[in-house]
């Protein structure tokens, strides 16, 4: 974005005849409040250029491979908006993974676990977001960021049967490798299976996508078995 400064005018210079007159005090006043206006202008407009997303910054996304994944990640389609159910405040699923969700939840407190919901479906433009805005603030490469965000259009999170999941009592362990410590993670890997919920990237998965044990998808019916019958093949036999 141009900061088109070029159309904050120029004082025009010019040589008097006479000794300029100020006019008394209110004058003075009211010409120093117009200089501090056109400062803040033009500071608003450079920071917001410095924080702007630039596409011309980003690196090109490279040709999905023969398999059809995109930097490790699988295609998926978007979930219609009359299948998405709030489960949250700011958090909706699909009407099936959300009542196995609210299940494995309810379960869960039973045993003590509080399991938090920290996102669930993503639509395309959030998960544009979370991608190229955030691999050019870190100076990654496309390679480095899908290592832990997938590229939009490639997100299970799009079809509404996937979630991240915390454990309620240790927020600090939120999307970190370390959540695999935390007694909700020690639920999941035990009873998650119940309500046919599967762990979507395991430690040394042969997507190549970073380990997160947060990450879970919903496999409860045949819809979604299809959706993620791609990749729990490639999974399980390269």
């Amino acid at each position: 974005m141009n900061t088109q400064l070029d159309e904050i005018p120029v004082a025009r210079r010019l040589t008097p005849s006479a000794p300029p007159q100020w006019g008394g005090p209110l004058v003075l006043v009211t010409l120093l409040a117009s200089i501090s206006v056109m400062g803040v202008a033009v500071f608003l407009r450079l920071n917001q250029d410095m924080y702007s997303f630039s596409p011309s910054l980003v690196a090109p996304l490279p040709q999905p491979g023969a398999d059809g994944r995109l930097l490790g990640h699988f295609s998926y389609p978007i979930a219609q908006e009359g299948d998405l159910v709030e489960v949250a405040p700011g958090h909706r699923l699909h009407g099936d993974a959300a009542a196995g969700f609210l299940a494995m939840q309810k379960a869960a407190a039973a045993d003590g676990v509080r399991l938090q919901l920290l996102s669930a479906f993503r639509d395309q433009e959030t998960q544009h977001n979370l991608f190229f805005p955030v691999m050019v603030e870190r100076g990654q490469q496309p390679e480095e960021r899908a290592q832990v965000s997938a590229p939009p259009g490639y997100s299970e999170h799009h079809t509404g049967y996937a979630l991240d999941l915390g454990d309620a009592y240790h927020p600090e362990l939120d999307l970190e490798p370390d959540f695999e410590k935390s007694d909700a993670f020690a639920w999941l890997q035990q009873h998650a299976h119940r309500y046919h919920f599967r762990l979507s990237f395991p430690a040394h998965n042969h997507q190549g996508v970073a380990y997160e044990p947060w990450h879970w998808r919903w496999e409860g019916s045949i819809q979604a078995l299809e959706l993620f019958e791609q990749a729990r093949r490639f999974n399980a036999t390269t």
